[in-house]
């Protein structure tokens, strides 16, 4: 099957957040089924000349951008056996930075016009166009409206994936003719609570609407998850599901992780001694003493969704039970500043590593006890994963995908510790429910064992999408 993945950023080539991770991994995972999956993604400023040197001209066309006539040079590449289409408009994308800049609708405007244009001239015919967060979220409404019917785009089915439901491409009503082109009888597909919503129209074209786990799909028919979008996910939830992502369980393996250098050990379920050692290790680097008491990380930009206001709220309660802390991160002033005075009062017990640190982070999954991730919203989450992969329990809130990927201790197939309500004290709970834990070696290991099973390998994940992509086709049969 053909499938082209059209994302606003994706690695090898360019990233910031986990959006990259899926739009890098899933398409591997679906060529190594048997299947032609290939990404498009914008020819930004920052993608290394290094990367540039391995690109193929295709093509020049021209892009409508409402009245305006664009040029658009498309590009390929191949990485991992994964081929890369680049949209390529220095205008629009020879900027320092991906987002963020006072013109960034008439720019993925751009993009996700030039995605369906790019099809007349490249040799590849997707039978699913799989499209995500509000940068592409135009894709299919442009399908739904100018292409559908065109010769040679019939046929193709699209899928779109919300990522994260806060950020949906909202502008105002204006631009539906200054920079879009959608004659107005056709606005009611954007329009929401009187502004345009990209991400409401992608909801209202889609063939398919997915989210990154299984609970969320549910929880943003809610208005507490929903930033306002519950009505129109609500009228559509008949093609609405969730496929829990996946993590790179090559690169994220305790036995073979190339940040674990010595004093570092690596170590597996079948030879655990290397996980002490990462431990002792990990202290002598961010200066803790050496100690038999739980250690806990914390890796995590520094917003109140995260949680950090319930870890503030207890943070000197759990650090009288004996808890250390090892923190990793950067965010809000606010929090940045509190993390600050933690680790100045309370030198011995609590170490903070302002920024983002990715070696230093996978030493955290090795060398720690327990990972806390009390967050608000998840839409899924990998921190959870990486740190169960390491053999560190988790102890999450039960949302999103922190509840689909960590089972509470509770039962023998326990996998991590979880609460259920937005709350300090039930979140300090399940942090002494995993400290009595560590106290029993038996059962400790038993959990340890049983996280470090979880399979969180793309592979499940890419099944699950090749079933709704066969969904799809098989309409056109």
């Amino acid at each position: 099957m053909n499938i082209l993945f059209a994302s606003s950023e994706a690695r090898p080539y360019v990233a910031s957040g986990g959006l990259a991770d899926v739009a890098g991994a899933l398409p591997l995972a679906l060529n190594q089924k048997g299947h032609d999956c290939r990404v498009v993604i914008p020819l930004y400023k920052s993608i290394s000349n290094e990367m540039r040197e391995s690109m193929t001209f295709l093509a020049s066309i021209t892009v409508d951008v409402a009245w305006r006539k664009q040029y658009c040079g498309v590009f390929s590449a191949v990485s991992n056996g994964v081929t890369y289409y680049f949209i390529d408009n220095e205008y629009y994308f020879k900027r320092d930075g991906i987002y963020g800049f006072y013109d960034d609708c008439e720019r993925f405007v751009f993009f996700s016009r030039a995605i369906l244009e790019m099809l007349r001239v490249i040799p590849f015919k997707p039978a699913v166009l799989h499209c995500n967060d509000w940068q592409t979220a135009l894709t299919p409404v442009y399908y739904q409206i100018f292409y559908k019917y065109q010769e040679g785009f019939d046929q193709i089915r699209t899928v779109f994936t919300i990522h994260n439901i806060a950020y949906q491409g909202k502008y105002g009503m204006e631009v539906i003719n200054e920079l879009m082109g959608i004659p107005m009888y056709h606005s009611n597909l954007l329009e929401y609570d009187g502004n345009v919503n990209m991400m409401k129209g992608a909801i209202e074209t889609a063939d398919k609407i997915t989210t990154v786990s299984p609970s969320y799909a549910w929880e943003i028919l809610d208005p507490w998850y929903s930033h306002g979008l519950d009505r129109a996910l609500t009228n559509k939830q008949y093609k609405l599901t969730g496929f829990l992502n996946g993590i790179d369980v090559e690169s994220y393996n305790p036995a073979t992780d190339e940040t674990l250098t010595a004093p570092y050990q690596h170590y597996s379920i079948k030879k655990m001694a290397g996980k002490a050692a990462c431990k002792r290790a990990l202290e002598a680097e961010l200066g803790l003493p050496q100690s038999d008491t739980p250690l806990i990380g914390i890796c995590t930009r520094f917003v109140a969704h995260k949680g950090i206001d319930l870890i503030r709220y207890v943070f000197e309660e759990m650090l009288q039970q004996g808890l250390r802390f090892a923190v990793l991160g950067s965010g809000e002033r606010i929090y940045e500043d509190f993390f600050r005075e933690m680790a100045w009062r309370y030198p011995e017990q609590v170490s903070v590593t302002l920024g983002f640190v990715p070696a230093l982070s996978r030493k955290i999954y090795a060398g720690c006890d327990m990972f806390l991730m009390p967050s608000q919203s998840e839409p899924c989450g990998l921190a959870q994963m990486y740190a169960m992969r390491y053999g560190t329990m988790p102890i999450v809130r039960e949302t999103g995908g922190l509840r689909d990927s960590v089972q509470d201790a509770g039962d023998e197939n326990g996998t991590g510790f979880t609460f259920k309500t937005y709350n300090a004290h039930d979140m300090l709970g399940a942090v002494c429910r995993a400290r009595d834990a560590y106290y029993q070696p038996e059962r400790w290991k038993s959990i340890m064992h049983n996280a470090m099973r979880a399979d969180f390998s793309w592979a499940n994940s890419a099944e699950l999408y090749l079933g709704l992509y066969r969904e799809l086709e098989s309409w056109n049969q």
